[in-house]
């Protein structure tokens, strides 16, 4: 066990936090015991107990701060009333969230224990898909589309962009702004270059192919059957 340094209350909570963030991003909830934190913080578990009261009690706290950060990141990014700004400043708004807390964004990704609920990577998803529902819904309704489909493009756009997100931690050769521009590209065309009526036209291409492939053969009868 490493020397023990005297600290304040709040002090020994702030690194027990700091201690079991690195771990939970490195090894994830399940693979990372009390014993570990206790020893890499030079405590001992009773002090881990005494300030989480166990394992799970610290992750929430970690998970807690690191929604709060991100959420707090992307919220100025809806304030601009341009779409394609609005798309450029949460693109770099994400994304430097996960340069600047690496660790944080891996703990979001990584499986909740089970019968944690809220406090999670899915309910940023959720809160920023609700923001970006809203833009969406005026934008539909100036061009034709159906505003009822909103929330599905919403949840369409933002999942596309947390994947990139999780590619990037992998892949950070390639930097910031070049990643944040490709995503861009795709979310802003990709949106311009929508239909109203997507469904007509699929269901239109589905039967212009059943047209040009035929009839389907008809089976043989079995003979056991005749």
């Amino acid at each position: 066990m490493a020397k023990r340094v005297r600290m304040t209350a709040q002090e020994r909570r702030e690194q027990l936090v700091g201690v079991a963030r690195s771990l939970f991003a490195e090894r994830g909830f399940e693979a990372t015991s009390i014993e570990e934190i206790a020893e890499r913080a030079g405590v001992s578990k009773p002090v881990v107990y005494q300030h989480f009261g166990g394992k799970e009690g610290v992750y929430a706290v970690v998970v807690d701060r690191e929604v709060r950060r991100l959420t707090t990141s992307l919220a100025g990014a809806f304030e601009a009333e341009d779409p394609r700004a609005v798309a450029e400043s949460a693109a770099e708004a994400f994304l430097t969230y996960i340069e600047d807390h690496e660790e944080g964004f891996r703990i979001l990704i990584r499986d909740a224990p089970i019968g944690m609920t809220g406090g999670s990577f899915a309910s940023v998803i959720s809160d920023i898909a609700t923001r970006a529902e809203r833009q969406l819904v005026d934008g539909f309704g100036d061009s034709g589309f159906d505003a009822e489909t909103a929330p599905m493009y919403a949840l369409m756009l933002v999942g596309a962009v947390a994947l990139v997100g999780e590619w990037w931690l992998e892949h950070r050769d390639w930097p910031r702004d070049q990643v944040g521009a490709h995503v861009v590209n795709l979310l802003w065309y990709g949106l311009r270059g929508l239909k109203p009526d997507p469904v007509d036209r699929y269901l239109a291409r589905r039967a212009r192919a059943a047209r040009a492939a035929g009839p389907a053969p008809t089976a043989e009868p079995d003979e056991e059957t005749l």
